[in-house]
């Protein structure tokens, strides 16, 4: 069975629980001290790309990972406080520089006390989201090798995976729940609908992820790169930024598929640079 709307699920040993507590907040981990949520559905209809929010909760200590642009903010903070205290937040993360992850940083900025987390290449734009001087003493930078966040009891790390798509980007990796955030990669724009449910083989997804990750990643080179890294890993779950999580055997395939896949500079020709 996949992550259901309208379902709750406990797996063994008290492992995941996943359980749906509004139009758009999953529950997808709870061991009763460290839970993580996904919020999939802030942005409706053909106003934007749909994007996924993130929240993780170790006692009480939180981090949100990429809260998206503008139209998310509102909504997404009554979320965030029917689960934990949003002035709380220890960090607000941004694993890119892109708008639909963290365009809304000027509202965080004051409307939490967090830590402002992005790439070091990043930083120097951040001011740019808000006005001179808010971001002052805000900032984590993260530098290009990757590093650990301090969260409550755990490390969650911080992994690089650069020019996957931004040429600075970052992936985040909870070793309690073994769940990876994924960013774009793994991205699946398919049926809304679809969202509660997770994708257990994926040529499910592929005619929703195959040309968007042919035309976003850069190579094959970073792509090999990365999957040697991930490997390294003992992951449950993978949730891309957008569409559906993988699980299961979905997980392997999927790295193997981005181990083989020729994209981005790979498929370029001189016939893509020619005077219009």
């Amino acid at each position: 069975m996949g992550l259901e709307l309208n379902s709750s699920r406990v797996y063994s040993a008290g492992r995941t629980l996943t359980k749906l507590r509004g139009n758009s907040e999953m529950e997808i981990f709870n061991n009763g001290t460290h839970s993580c949520h996904v919020f999939r559905d802030l942005v409706t209809g053909k106003e934007a790309v749909q994007a996924n929010q993130f929240l993780i909760i170790d006692e009480e200590h939180s981090a949100l990972i990429d809260p998206g642009g503008d139209m998310t903010y509102s909504r997404l903070f009554v979320e965030i406080c029917n689960l934990t205290s949003v002035k709380g937040l220890d960090y607000i993360i941004a694993s890119h520089q892109d708008p639909d992850i963290v365009a809304s940083l000027n509202k965080w900025l004051s409307g939490t006390e967090a830590k402002i987390v992005v790439p070091e290449l990043w930083e120097r734009f951040i001011p740019h989201f808000t006005r001179p001087g808010k971001s002052d003493n805000r900032v984590i930078a993260m530098p290009d090798k990757g590093t650990n966040l301090s969260l409550g009891s755990i490390q969650l790390k911080a992994l690089p995976a650069h020019f996957l798509h931004s040429e600075g980007n970052f992936q985040f990796y909870d070793p309690v729940s073994k769940i990876l955030f994924s960013g774009d990669m793994g991205a699946n724009l398919g049926p809304q609908s679809d969202l509660g449910k997770e994708v257990k083989k994926l040529s499910d997804i592929m005619p929703y992820m195959n040309g968007f990750h042919k035309r976003y990643m850069c190579s094959n080179k970073a792509g090999r790169f990365w999957v040697n890294m991930v490997r390294q890993l003992d992951i449950n779950l993978i949730v891309p930024q957008h569409g559906r999580a993988l699980s299961g055997k979905a997980i392997p395939e999927f790295l193997s598929y981005i181990e083989n896949l020729q994209c981005g500079l790979d498929l370029l020709t001189q016939d893509d640079y020619q005077l219009p």
